[in-house]
């Protein structure tokens, strides 16, 4: 058993983040992804970066303390891409990246350009990965997330999450990467698939905390989809994973029901004193 409340701290050249469970959830906007977001997209491949300047605008306005940027648009040269849309990011705001692909090479660039101590989204327990992306974010002291699937994908049980979360922990801390500065994902999957992938979720989420200690992320909407009345079921759910140590989600905070749920969570677990936000 270790500390259950490590603090993870990632930062720009002016700010700094500390995520850690003795505090207040930190949300991590997922907006700017072209992945499912034809609009994005579409900018993009016009070379239009108007779009990302907004949405980096928007969230942080609508409280996120940390922003996902993903380069991900077929065809394109998401290296230059990625360094595009940090700069058109840092016009706006310098709170800390989430710098989010599985390319090495984009990771490589884009951590030699950033100013600060960034959030790679992500390793997974996959040989592939663990060889490929740990030694960059050793070499930049950077901090990752950790997905809890294998070689042999997303695991159907929270014991084999949590041992996949064992691995990539043990492998991190081998290249020097402390604990704290490894956050899983225990993956979340659509309860309308599956009834029981909530639950699964949910359930690999107290394991991994009670045993490693780290901190917490997922992209909790995955949960709803495909069924009607999402952003309730999403606030529902945000609010359960919290109480079972989620620190950091990767959310979109401009969906009201979300955003409240975290706030609320934060004042019930006694992080918002006198209910200030």
């Amino acid at each position: 058993m270790f500390e259950t409340n490590l603090a993870t701290t990632v930062s720009s050249a002016t700010q700094t983040v500390t995520i850690t469970r003795d505090g207040p959830v930190v949300m991590i906007g997922e907006r700017i992804n072209p992945t499912g977001r034809k609009k994005l997209m579409q900018a993009l491949q016009d070379g239009n970066l108007d779009v990302v300047r907004r949405d980096a605008k928007a969230q942080i306005e609508a409280g996120a303390g940390i922003l996902d940027v993903n380069a991900g648009v077929p065809g394109a040269d998401d290296v230059a891409l990625m360094k595009q849309i940090m700069d058109a990011v840092r016009e706006v705001t310098d709170v800390p990246l989430c710098i989010d692909s599985p390319n090495p090479a984009v990771l490589s660039a884009a951590l030699e350009r950033y100013q600060g101590k960034a959030l790679v989204n992500s390793v997974n327990g996959e040989e592939k990965s663990l060889t490929s992306i740990l030694p960059l974010v050793a070499e930049h002291k950077a901090a990752v997330i950790g997905l809890a699937m294998d070689d042999d994908g997303i695991p159907r049980t929270a014991e084999q999450r949590l041992r996949n979360a064992y691995k990539i922990v043990e492998r991190a801390e081998q290249l020097g990467i402390p604990r704290a500065d490894v956050i899983i994902d225990p993956l979340v999957m659509a309860v309308g698939a599956d009834t029981e992938a909530a639950r699964i979720t949910l359930s690999a989420t107290r394991m991994i905390v009670q045993e490693l200690g780290v901190n917490i992320t997922m992209g909790a909407s995955n949960v709803s989809h495909g069924l009607p009345d999402r952003q309730v079921l999403n606030g529902a759910f945000m609010a359960l994973a919290i109480a079972c140590g989620l620190s950091c989600p990767i959310t979109n905070p401009l969906i009201r029901p979300v955003r409240e749920a975290i706030l609320a969570s934060n004042l019930f677990l006694g992080h918002d004193e006198w209910a200030m936000n």
